[in-house]
């Protein structure tokens, strides 16, 4: 998916990740991240927030929830990290990295409350007046005030297989209500997801229609009295979009792929975010014409369809076709055989968190030098 503008963009990182594979010092199934493009990438996605009065939480699952790139966020003067699941979120306090968001896409589960509550998260994010209950009992308990938001997802919104929940329109007047009660708890804020998708048709980042149920939440809650101070518009957050999250309303975004060039709008223009990692793997055989190199960091909404195979001078660009959805990614097929141990070079869109390979952080790439800062598995363990 985005391996011609990688090519176009950041061909050291390519070369930087043939030369390990070649010497060695690199795996099959490991996803390289370089570091200074990466941070780059959001040292500008900062200035046009800052610019845009946006504050921004950081999201990390799709690069295996790494505390390294975590902490250097946090430097750079973001809100916090927005943590995707309970798991993350205890996986970033282990790392002392500030909570900006849980809860939002995976609520806290009643045993992990006290852990995650006690590290006093900017925002927790519920789905339903229960878990609004349950963590005002926990926090009462342990004499701490937590502020929320709550997620809203009407009968009309767009809710991607596996991840729908929240409050309705219909019912949030009276949840809103209940949970304005309740002694340790305070509605501080609204989010939804997704409030931008990439539009093929124009080229464009444009709004779902989540951010007009968004609005219309805001107006309900101030009818009754809560005071908005957050609201958060999260996907696709990246140059191109900040500026239209403050012109919707908005207050906060949650970038993810943009600091890695990998929203679908970076596979069709050139954004002034550039590629940042790609996935390094190796020829294993050669069956009936095709080559197989080995897998383990597919994700099925990847979109990959090509593969660099050699090296970035002399080597050959082949389809890959991934395995079915119902079969495990032993091994990615080529559209022709190659030599056996080949390097092969992919990028794609990832979600390293899902995945069993490992992540290898890189700095020095731009400037010929390339360094390996250290080796982690895909939920952010070091190994190197």
């Amino acid at each position: 998916m985005f391996l011609n503008k990688t090519i176009e963009r950041n061909s050291a990182l390519v070369e930087t990740a043939i030369r390990f594979h070649q010497r060695g010092t690199l795996l099959p199934d490991t996803y390289i991240v370089d570091l200074d493009a990466l941070l780059s990438n959001a040292a500008l996605m900062k200035n046009i927030a800052g610019k845009n009065d946006i504050h921004l939480y950081f999201m990390l699952k799709q690069l295996g929830r790494n505390p390294v790139i975590a902490r250097e966020l946090m430097n750079m003067g973001f809100d916090g990290v927005v943590a995707v699941d309970f798991r993350e979120a205890m996986t970033m306090i282990d790392a002392g990295v500030k909570l900006g968001n849980v809860g939002h896409l995976v609520q806290l589960p009643k045993a992990s409350l006290k852990a995650v509550l006690a590290a006093k998260p900017e925002v927790v994010t519920v789905f339903s007046l229960e878990k609004a209950r349950e963590i005002s009992e926990v926090c009462r308990e342990m004499n701490l005030e937590q502020k929320l938001l709550l997620r809203i997802l009407d009968d009309a919104d767009f809710c991607y297989s596996g991840q729908c929940g929240g409050v309705s329109l219909e019912e949030l007047p009276s949840a809103a209500t209940e949970i304005g009660k309740l002694a340790n708890v305070q509605i501080v804020g609204l989010t939804s997801f997704p409030c931008f998708t990439y539009q093929k048709s124009t080229e464009r980042i444009e709004p779902t229609s989540n951010v007009g149920t968004l609005q219309k939440a805001e107006k309900l809650l101030k009818g009754i009295g809560v005071e908005i101070e957050q609201m958060n518009m999260p996907s696709a957050t990246c140059c191109a979009s900040i500026p239209l999250i403050r012109q919707l309303g908005g207050t906060h975004g949650e970038p993810g792929h943009g600091l890695i060039g990998t929203t679908p709008l970076h596979e069709a223009v050139n954004c002034p975010e550039i590629p940042a990692m790609v996935y390094l793997t190796e020829v294993s055989h050669n069956f009936k014409g095709r080559a197989y190199c080995y897998g383990g960091g597919h994700y099925r909404r990847s979109h990959v369809e090509n593969a660099l195979v050699g090296s970035l001078e002399q080597g050959r660009v082949l389809h890959v076709t991934p395995p079915t959805e119902e079969s495990i990614d032993y091994y990615f097929e080529l559209g022709e055989s190659a030599q056996v141990s080949e390097s092969v070079v992919m990028a794609f869109r990832t979600q390293i968190f899902v995945t069993r390979s490992q992540v290898a952080l890189v700095k020095g790439v731009s400037k010929g030098s390339p360094e390996i800062v250290g080796v982690y598995t895909a939920l952010g363990k070091r190994l190197l």
